[in-house]
């Protein structure tokens, strides 16, 4: 289903149909990737960030339109704070090392979640990236950075509530489609397809509201082994599926 590039570089498609426009994936498995390797967890990390480089690379080559990414949870602050520091770190260095290549190539990043307890500088770079690539339109870039679903459900209903109390919206508009206008990710389209590698079989508190229909494809590789193969498999497997929504399938027609 994914063809070679053309000589132009732009890819061509027998199908372009069976392309998702939006991809997320679950970066997961760095830690077991360093132990795997006899190395320190933070060494994982760091070859977590080369892997999401080339799938930013390859997301772009294949000519998908958005990807999101988990970089951070709100569940990760569990974790030992020497790894959450290592962990901030990595964010300072790719955008402080990869912002101008990407605004170089027309690439918007959005950022999503919450920034409680983020670094000050931290949430500055954050800014930084997002202000100095706002004009760009090529290919949108999500960062789930300290995000966790439930979360950014219940601040979207709360916005919602809120002006519903304050008599900004009626009553009868607090619908699904209003709550969905008040998530971080709006207005990226939801996600057709979302990714996990690392061996695990769940979704984690990932784009919770958005995925529900998405088309979940768990890859036994460790994140830091993940590159445009990969994704290639991943969108092979995608446009082999039948999307039903809910509703019968070509078969029952």
């Amino acid at each position: 289903m994914i063809a070679q590039p053309a000589s132009n570089g732009i890819p061509e498609y027998a199908d372009p149909s069976s392309l998702p426009a939006h991809v997320g994936i679950i970066m997961d498995g760095n830690g077991r990737w360093a132990t795997r390797n006899g190395l320190p967890r933070s060494m994982g990390h760091e070859r977590g960030v080369d892997a999401l480089r080339e799938t930013v690379r390859a997301a772009q080559k294949l000519g998908l339109s958005y990807l999101t990414v988990y970089s951070f949870s709100t569940e990760n602050w569990r974790r030992p704070m020497a790894e959450v520091t290592a962990l901030f770190a990595l964010l300072r260095h790719f955008i402080k090392k990869d912002l101008k290549r990407l605004k170089s190539e027309n690439v918007k990043i959005s950022v999503f979640g919450t920034r409680a307890g983020l670094p000050e500088d931290v949430c500055s770079l954050l800014d930084m990236a997002v202000e100095e690539t706002a004009g760009n339109s090529r290919f949108n870039l999500g960062i789930a950075f300290n995000y966790g679903g439930r979360e950014e459900i219940a601040r979207a209903a709360k916005q919602v509530a809120e002006k519903v109390a304050t008599g900004e919206m009626a009553i009868e508009d607090f619908t699904e489609e209003a709550i969905s206008r008040h998530l971080d990710t709006h207005p990226f389209p939801d996600p057709d397809m979302i990714i996990r590698t690392g061996q695990e079989h769940r979704l984690s508190n990932f784009l919770t509201w958005q995925g529900a229909y998405a088309e979940l494809v768990f890859m036994d590789v460790l994140w830091p082994e993940f590159g445009e193969p990969q994704l290639r498999e991943a969108l092979e497997k995608f446009g082999a599926r039948e999307r039903r929504f809910g509703g019968l399938g070509k078969e029952a027609g």
